[in-house]
């Protein structure tokens, strides 16, 4: 059978672990990506490597028809996906609350939430047994900020990734019947430019005392649970959100 899935963000960090990792399963990949196309063609390029179809597709998934043409795209020179990956999302640079723009929390939520939601709805569309599909796995990705709340830095990156963890809960039991899943994995601090686009390049390490495991996690570790919960070896699993966050 072939096995199609369309990851966001996926020219980097965890997206791109999670695109190669795919590929070692036996999946084929459609690596979205929003700016960066020569990172996006050197993920493909390493899926290729691996004897796997790869499908490069810009899309802003904050832009609903992004979406949609993203999509489409995928239709056409793919196939119909069986997995869908959201990883797509930013934080903005850390402060308090009160420095908080209107277009700060705007982008910040049609990204992170909009863009995932846009994104389930076109899959399911696309999955659901309901509409001719042959279900499927959907994997979001939320954050440890959903527990934690992102005090003094990102408390509306906390509060967009905890739609993230209402909408996994809530769609898995919607879906069930229709024969998809929809789990979400929560990361820690991991080593990936994240941090950077915060305006704290340095933050997973100068934060890893807070760990128990006193260090950062990295994008790998973190795509190894992200393609577990995409699989069947998790067959048994929805609406569960997976902590990767080194015990914190």
């Amino acid at each position: 059978m072939q096995r199609i899935v369309l990851i966001t963000g996926a020219s980097r960090g965890i997206g791109a672990a999670s695109a190669v990792l795919a590929a070692q399963a036996g999946w084929d990949v459609a690596i979205n990506f929003t700016r960066d196309e020569a990172a996006a063609q050197a993920v493909a390029q390493q899926v290729q490597a691996l004897g796997r179809r790869a499908l490069t597709v810009q899309a802003d998934v904050g832009v609903e028809a992004d979406v949609i043409r993203l999509f489409n795209t995928v239709d056409q020179q793919l196939g119909r996906i069986s997995g869908l990956v959201n990883n797509a999302g930013i934080v903005a640079t850390g402060m308090r609350m009160e420095g908080f723009t209107w277009e700060r929390m705007e982008r910040v939520m049609r990204i992170n939430v909009l863009g995932t939601l846009a994104c389930c709805r076109e899959a399911t569309r696309r999955m659901s047994r309901q509409h001719g599909g042959e279900g499927g796995s959907i994997v979001n990705l939320s954050s440890a900020a959903a527990r934690l709340g992102g005090p003094n830095e990102y408390v509306d990156y906390a509060a967009s990734k905890g739609a993230v963890d209402s909408l996994t809960i809530g769609l898995s039991k919607e879906l069930a019947v229709d024969g998809i899943r929809v789990n979400a994995i929560r990361p820690g601090l991991i080593d990936t430019d994240i941090h950077a686009s915060g305006g704290k390049p340095n933050r997973a390490f100068d934060n890893a005392h807070l760990v128990p495991l006193q260090r950062p996690g990295t994008a790998h570790e973190v795509a190894e649970a992200v393609v577990w919960l995409l699989g069947e070896s998790s067959s048994y699993c929805t609406g569960s959100l997976l902590d990767v966050s080194g015990g914190r």
